[in-house]
């Protein structure tokens, strides 16, 4: 059931009339029934992966939290008990994770490798599994370190991990955040709503009319580069808008139908496109999965005792400035390798994460010399003039990375790379829908397409600034309801059919 569908629209009508009907004490009833009503939509049979993962969450969760009853004062049995209920938590959800997301990927690698003919496994794949398991993964984690009690009542617990808005692409929510808002009572609160349909209105503009129109271009660009090799360039920026639109855009909708039910969820975009190193891009981009890989895996690894003894090697033979900064830059690969593997079965997500995670540690290692030659070239870091150039140099870091992200291969990726630098010619563009009105189409969806862009840039630029568009009110009813219709009739009329219309990259994760 598509976000952006109109029998998803029915659906959460339903469920947001029904929720502030029914008795306040059941809401967090009424909302886990639907989040197994929306992901049983899928797939019944996707139910029982849902399930597994709550079920061994919630219980190694709860063992976790009595083994001070089980071995009273017996500290180090404890922490043994602990640590061991721990590693088997995340042994048995990664687990499932791993297995039905990269058997066939480890597979194909055998066969490669070792020149046999291991078969490939048909496993199911279900919506959304990498996001809950990941927020499963942070509360097991929280819990064994004490950073709260785990929840007594599973079919509570079990919200937390099937809350449909979030389910299929996230934001990875926390359970210190959610808990008490998906089980305390709301009232309806008619201003609440009004700025709920706001976002999602703002997130299907950036999905229809940005996102699915650059995939007009996406599409044909990357999946014939070797006919529109002219087009290189052109495809990896319009991959770039179709990416952000997509992404953005269904965070809009699942925060907006969030906050109906008066639950506020994190933010996971804080427009990107403006940031001026790779590091702050990731503080801007999918910010809760940045924030989970620095929570769960880059403060365990970068304080571990053996990236300790790494520090100390490394400053008695590089010395203090590089021998801080190398345990540092060594953490950072190995969470962008993670940050890689966790996007996709396959390499060239793998060379994404490490481009990534390579940049950054570089980045750190460097800090001192980079400063050092600004000095020498009398460069003003508070400058307009090199705000805007580091903003640039980002952005085309960033959209090199898209290649990797989107080609279908690593070969793929190099050779549209080397095309986009070598080859232009745009009037290729016109080739890519077929038929005696191609030109006509094809004209109108770039003008749809820059349009847009220009219109997400210009209230993009406009927050960055500091501006708040939802203290900007209008008083008049009369007028609120035209804005509205306007909007709505933009969407109808400005969103053009592609072969990714509909569904969202990122919730086959």
């Amino acid at each position: 059931m598509s976000l952006i569908s109109m029998k998803f629209l029915t659906f959460v009508a339903v469920a947001v009339i029904g929720y502030y009907l029914i008795p306040k004490r059941y809401q967090w009833v009424w909302l886990l029934a639907f989040s197994y009503i929306y992901y049983a939509s899928s797939g019944m049979k996707y139910l029982v992966f849902l399930l597994y993962t709550t079920v061994v969450t919630y219980g190694t969760a709860r063992m976790i939290y009595g083994a001070e009853q089980k071995f009273a004062k017996q500290k180090e049995k404890i922490k043994l008990y602990k640590k061991s209920i721990m590693v088997l938590a995340l042994l048995l959800d990664f687990g499932m994770l791993a297995v039905l997301k990269y058997t066939n990927f480890a597979i194909a690698n055998i066969n490669t490798l070792f020149h046999v003919d291991i078969r490939m496994v048909k496993f199911l794949l279900p919506l959304g599994i990498s996001f809950y398991t990941f927020q499963s993964v942070g509360y097991i984690l929280d819990v064994y370190w004490k950073r709260y009690e785990p929840e007594k009542n599973i079919f509570k617990f079990a919200l937390f991990v099937s809350f449909f808005p979030q389910i299929l692409q996230g934001p990875i929510g926390r359970y210190s955040n959610l808990a008490h808002q998906f089980y305390e009572e709301h009232s309806f609160d008619f201003m609440r709503i009004e700025r709920g349909v706001q976002r999602v209105l703002w997130g299907f503009f950036k999905k229809m009319v940005i996102a699915d129109t650059a995939a007009v271009f996406v599409d044909a660009i990357f999946d014939q580069y070797q006919t529109y090799n002219g087009l290189a360039i052109l495809g990896v920026l319009a991959y770039s808008a179709q990416l952000y639109g997509d992404f953005s855009g269904g965070m809009d909708v699942v925060i907006g139908i969030a906050s109906m039910f008066g639950i506020e969820m994190d933010e996971n975009f804080k427009r990107p496109y403006f940031s001026i190193s790779i590091t702050d891009f990731w503080h801007r981009w999918h910010i809760t999965l940045g924030t989970w890989m620095k929570d769960y895996l880059f403060y365990p690894l970068s304080l571990s005792k053996g990236m300790g003894k790494f520090g100390k090697f490394a400053k008695k033979t590089f010395g203090k400035t590089y021998g801080r900064a190398l345990p540092i830059c060594v953490a950072n690969i190995v969470v962008f390798l993670v940050v890689g593997i966790w996007h996709g079965a396959a390499w060239k997500f793998i060379v994404y994460g490490l481009y990534n995670g390579i940049i950054i540690g570089f980045s750190g290692l460097m800090a001192k010399n980079y400063r050092d030659w600004k000095k020498k070239l009398k460069i003003n870091d508070k400058s307009n003039g090199w705000h805007i150039f580091q903003i640039i140099r980002t952005f085309i870091l960033v959209n090199i990375s898209w290649f990797f992200d989107r080609a279908d291969t690593i070969p793929q990726a190099f050779t549209m790379m080397k095309n986009a630098v070598t080859v232009w010619e745009p009037m290729q563009i016109f080739g890519i829908h077929e038929g005696p009105t191609s030109k006509m189409y094809m004209c109108i969806a770039i003008c749809v397409l820059v349009l847009g862009c220009i219109v997400l840039f210009v209230v993009s630029f406009m927050q960055e600034r500091g501006v708040v568009f939802e203290n900007i009110k209008i008083k008049s009813s009369l007028l609120k309801c035209a804005v509205y219709l306007v909007l709505v009739l933009t969407l109808a009329a400005f969103s053009l059919p592609s072969s990714s219309a509909g569904g969202f990259i990122y919730a086959q994760f």
